[in-house]
């Protein structure tokens, strides 16, 4: 059964148990469909409504979802590295490549829920003001989401300073911090 066909309070329990997966990735993206469904929901009260934002947070609502399931295979990989006996010589090639492509999903997540953020925060400035605090929600979960895929990205490449990946992230986590900034008023 995929993750996303869980409840809530099972994602929970898999997310607590001693195993290293599903973890802060998958978690993220969780994070950033809940944030895509509440700007969903407050763009669906707008007069006259905001189709197009609905629409767009429920694109990016599933994209979430899907990443959740992307961010747990990609990790497998490096836990199969991590098996491999220390002296093996090819643990160490196994190790960076399992890591660097770890890195794809969490970037996929932070670029997610920072659009996410831009929505939240569009409505938040300019939509209904009974549900401000629902799209300032949204804000807040979409830039903590994107913070966290950021942050799990800087240590899966922290081997690779030169990785432009570095430098898209760090840009990303900016953007969602505005996007926090400016729902916060």
């Amino acid at each position: 059964m995929a993750l996303a066909d869980r409840s809530l309070a099972d994602l929970l329990e898999r997310v607590a148990e001693r195993t290293s997966a599903p973890g802060g990735g998958s978690s993220s993206a969780w994070v950033c469909a809940l944030a895509a469904s509440l700007v969903e929901m407050a763009a669906a009260f707008e007069r006259p409504s905001r189709s197009d934002v609905c629409e767009r947070a429920a694109t990016l609502r599933g994209r979430a979802l899907e990443l959740a399931e992307e961010d747990l295979e990609a990790y497998a990989a490096v836990l199969d590295a991590l098996k491999l006996p220390k002296a093996d010589p090819e643990r160490a090639g196994r190790m960076d490549a399992a890591l660097s492509a770890a890195a794809e999903s969490p970037l996929a997540i932070a670029r997610t829920a920072t659009e996410v953020a831009v929505l939240a925060a569009q409505l938040a400035e300019t939509g209904n003001p009974h549900l401000a605090g629902d799209a300032v929600a949204g804000a807040l979960l979409a830039e903590a989401a994107a913070r966290s895929a950021v942050r799990l990205l800087e240590l899966n490449l922290a081997g690779r300073a030169e990785d432009p990946r570095h430098g898209s992230a760090a840009e990303l986590a900016a953007q969602a911090a505005d996007a926090r900034a400016r729902a916060l008023g």
